[in-house]
């Protein structure tokens, strides 16, 4: 049986995010995110399991790439998005595009791993996140800082570039001894329709 891959948005995103915030180390870590292996979408668990161990002995800049590695991965989904849909969303309803962004932000979670997945519950303002198989937060000893800022980032950038106003908070982290999975709470509400470039970064 043939190990789950990792998917091109997760390792294009944080390829991306390292070359940005630690370019000097982009080189060592270019062993395991391989250019081949990203053009070919052959990157394993190992690798990743590699870069993510590394990344996590580099102090505050693990924070800083993994979080700018979400933003990534959140710019590129929507970019892939069909125009047709796009412009749909952009004419709904607020809760309902609210509900269709949420909808785009799982289908991010799922697509970085074949194990990951997220629970979305929306009440009110609040969109509640039950996130699932981490790949983050798969760590022998408790960190004591939350690791899956990645997705925290990720969820509340598609919700933005969405036209729907979105701030994530990590409430509680596998890694830091959630016993379940780890926990993110949105505050949602209207926002207008964002003026931004999406980057040309190719995944």
């Amino acid at each position: 049986m043939s190990e789950p891959r990792i998917g091109r948005v997760l390792v294009a995103s944080l390829h991306q995010s390292i070359a940005d915030i630690l370019p000097a180390r982009l080189e060592f870590y270019e062993n395991w995110l391989s250019v081949a292996g990203l053009r070919e979408g052959t990157i394993g668990l190992a690798p990743l399991s590699a870069v993510l161990s590394f990344l996590r002995s580099e102090g505050d800049a693990y924070g800083a790439v993994t979080a700018r590695a979400g933003e990534y991965a959140a710019e590129w989904t929507v970019r892939g998005l069909p125009a047709m849909e796009r412009r749909l969303l952009s004419v709904l309803p607020a809760s309902l595009r609210t509900r269709a962004a949420l909808r785009t932000a799982r289908s991010l979670v799922r697509a970085t791993y074949p194990g990951s997945r997220a629970i979305v519950r929306l009440r009110g303002g609040t969109a509640s996140i039950d996130l699932r198989g981490s790949l983050f937060c798969e760590v022998r000893e408790a960190s004591p800082l939350p690791l899956c800022g990645f997705y925290a980032a990720a969820i509340a950038r598609v919700l933005q570039l969405l036209a729907v106003g979105a701030e994530a908070q990590v409430m509680e982290c596998r890694a830091s001894g959630a016993r379940r999975g780890c926990a993110l709470s949105i505050n949602v509400g209207s926002a207008p329709e964002p003026n931004v470039e999406l980057p040309e970064h190719a995944v």
